[in-house]
């Protein structure tokens, strides 16, 4: 019964979170900029496109990048990176979801650099390039209007150095996606973010996405 009361009402959390973004996007035009971060086979990208926005795409995962190509092929407001986004410019291994192998690009939502990440094969991985996204929102010469993280489990450290370094004055809204339950450790990391946007009344920072 409790599985099926917090089933329900993760559905309607999301169906509120949809509308939201929907909403948001009624807001972005061709002055607008926006981020997608984890942008998997394009389909938030897709969505930021139609809006005329100028779009940065971050996928690491080749599977889903290619896929997220084609999907925005024909928007010349895109500009997608086979990269992904952390607090550092790196070269890291990126793991594939243990399901990969049955579908490489159906699975690579779950492709992760964190090794701990539960669902991970942590015997297949590639190499990838990983860059630092504050320096990337830093050299930006006007505001972002858009930030989408869903980066599996890399998301906390990036965003304490983006809270440390103030970048979220630059941008409008960011939408994070959190992997709390899905990470050994990473509920503390999270509980101490939440923490440190409460301590310094950051409400453009959601950490609810998804």
């Amino acid at each position: 019964m409790k599985k099926s009361i917090q089933q329900l009402k993760n559905v309607v959390q999301n169906q509120l979170i949809n509308l939201f973004f929907n909403r948001f996007l009624t807001k972005l035009d061709k002055n607008s900029i926006a981020i997608d971060c984890g942008a998997n086979v394009g389909d938030i990208s897709l969505k930021l496109a139609k809006t005329g926005a100028q779009v940065f795409a971050f996928e690491p995962n080749p599977f889903a990048y290619k896929e997220l190509i084609d999907k925005v092929k024909d928007y010349k407001n895109v500009t997608p990176y086979n990269k992904g986004v952390w607090d550092k410019n790196t070269v890291t291994k990126l793991y594939f979801h243990n399901q990969a192998e049955n579908d490489e690009a159906f699975w690579s939502f779950g492709s992760s650099i964190v090794k701990a990440k539960g669902n991970v094969d942590k015997e297949r991985s590639i190499e990838v390039e990983i860059i630092d996204l504050t320096e990337f929102i830093d050299r930006l010469d006007k505001k972002v209007d858009l930030l989408k993280i869903d980066i599996e489990g890399a998301e906390c450290e990036l965003l304490e150095k983006f809270i440390k370094k103030e970048l979220y004055k630059k941008v409008t809204l960011t939408l994070v996606e959190t992997h709390d339950r899905k990470i050994d450790g990473q509920k503390k990391k999270t509980d101490r973010l939440r923490e440190l946007i409460k301590e310094k009344e950051i409400d453009n920072i959601n950490l609810s996405w998804l």
